[in-house]
C-alpha cells in the first residue's frame, strides 16, 4: 500500500484476524517483515491488532517467519 493510504477501509474493521492470511501478507515486506504505520497508513489500534495477528499466524504456521520470497 502506497503511504498515505485510505485509511477507510479499516474504519470499518472490528478486528484483524490471523487467518486471514492474505490480508496479513499485504501488510508484510518481502522479507516477512511488519510495515510500519506511515507506510500503509493503518491507525494505531489496528497497527497493534496485525502485530498480534501476524505473530500469531506465524506461531500457527500460517506465515513463515523469515523468508525471501514471500511474494
Amino acid at each position: 500500500m502506497p503511504r498515505g493510504a485510505d485509511r477507510s477501509e479499516y474504519q470499518s474493521m472490528a478486528y484483524v484476524d490471523f487467518r486471514d492470511v492474505e490480508f496479513l501478507e499485504q501488510h508484510l515486506n518481502s522479507q516477512g517483515k511488519l510495515l510500519p504505520r506511515r507506510v500503509t497508513g493503518a491507525p494505531a489500534r489496528i497497527q497493534r491488532q496485525l502485530s498480534k495477528a501476524v505473530k500469531r499466524a506465524r506461531h500457527m504456521a500460517l506465515l513463515p517467519y523469515v523468508t525471501d520470497s514471500i511474494r
